[in-house]
């Protein structure tokens, strides 16, 4: 019987020799770069392509000072919204050479530090953040790492983070201009957890500033659990004839509990979300929204931080603009052809 044995795997030490080099010249090939001649470096490749050799991670980030990665800390991946951010955030980066890290949040601020922490352990370069709401430990561990970071879903060039993102408030005041544009007066408006969640508050402090109109605010949990909410809604105030939700999948969740109750969309109830997730056009009605422009705020992140880390000069905001966008879900009360 032959005993089977394992193939050695080979260091940066065993291509140094084979090639007749220093350690440190392997290192320089190795991490790319241009100071080492190119009649030695042919002799490093041929030693490195000879042996297999394949250099760690870890290695390479010891060895250039660079891990070529990006951390991303968003609040939950449960969620299409962020699904989709992300995917245009990391084909982005990879275009640029940077891989990504993800670790949520919970929109716990104490949480987002420590995660903060655990992937500047690992050496990421930059971070990618979910609005400007962010506790004191994490602004101490960009400022004692001088860390770039980009904060998205949020523009303010006032912010000392860099901003990729919407006006909150305006997103939530076309929705509004909408209703009252098909004739609504009395409209409930429904938002998620506020405490940690400035863009939530952004969107309702605009609201709030709008005393001709008829709101009545309401709190509401997220996703579709928020269908649990809808009769205490409608009982508050017998005139409201639309609902607008801060979120889609809040929307999402108001339609399931008016089904429930066998109130008609839009026929008797108007419905109006914010965001635009893809599943908000194949729901039946299909959802009017207002639309975040998410993948373009990917793409402007990630070439923005990729670009800071490798120049060093700071990235500039970058504001997207936000659109209404109108389905079948709100009914004008004022004559006028109800939406397509």
């Amino acid at each position: 019987m032959t005993e089977k044995t394992a193939k050695k795997r080979h260091n940066m030490r065993d291509v140094a020799r084979y090639a007749g080099v220093s350690v440190a010249t392997v290192s320089r090939v190795v991490s790319g770069a241009s100071s080492v001649a190119d009649t030695t470096q042919a002799r490093v490749r041929s030693a490195i392509d000879a042996l297999d050799f394949v250099p760690s991670a870890a290695a390479r980030v010891i060895n250039s000072g660079r891990s070529y990665m990006v951390g991303a800390l968003v609040p939950t991946l449960d969620h299409a919204i962020f699904s989709r951010f992300l995917d245009a955030l990391e084909r982005e980066l990879a275009d640029h050479g940077f891989s990504l890290v993800v670790a949520t949040t919970h929109d716990e601020p104490d949480r987002e530090a420590r995660r903060a922490q655990d992937l500047l352990n690992l050496g990421v370069e930059g971070f990618v953040v979910s609005g400007l709401s962010h506790s004191d430990a994490f602004g101490d561990l960009i400022a004692r790492y001088k860390t770039p970071v980009i904060a998205t879903s949020y523009f303010d060039p006032s912010s000392p983070l860099v901003t990729v993102g919407y006006d909150n408030g305006a997103a939530a005041l076309r929705a509004l201009d909408h209703l009252v544009e098909m004739g609504h007066e009395t409209i409930a408006v429904l938002s998620g957890p506020m405490r940690d969640n400035d863009r939530t508050r952004a969107r309702v402090r605009a609201l709030k500033r709008q005393p001709a109109h008829a709101l009545q605010f309401h709190d509401v949990p997220m996703g579709l659990a928020a269908s649990e909410s809808v009769e205490d809604v409608l009982r508050s105030d017998p005139r409201v004839t639309a609902i607008l939700c801060l979120s889609d999948v809040i929307a999402q969740g108001v339609m399931n509990g008016l089904r429930r109750l066998d109130v008609r969309v839009p026929e008797d109830m108007s419905v109006v979300g914010v965001d635009d997730l893809p599943s908000s056009q194949s729901i039946w009605p299909p959802l009017s929204s207002v639309h975040l422009p998410v993948t373009r705020m990917g793409t402007g992140a990630a070439e923005r931080l990729a670009r800071w880390i490798e120049t060093g000069e700071r990235a500039r905001p970058l504001e997207l603009e936000t659109r209404m966008v109108a389905r079948s879900t709100v009914r004008s009360l004022d004559g006028r052809a109800r939406e397509p």
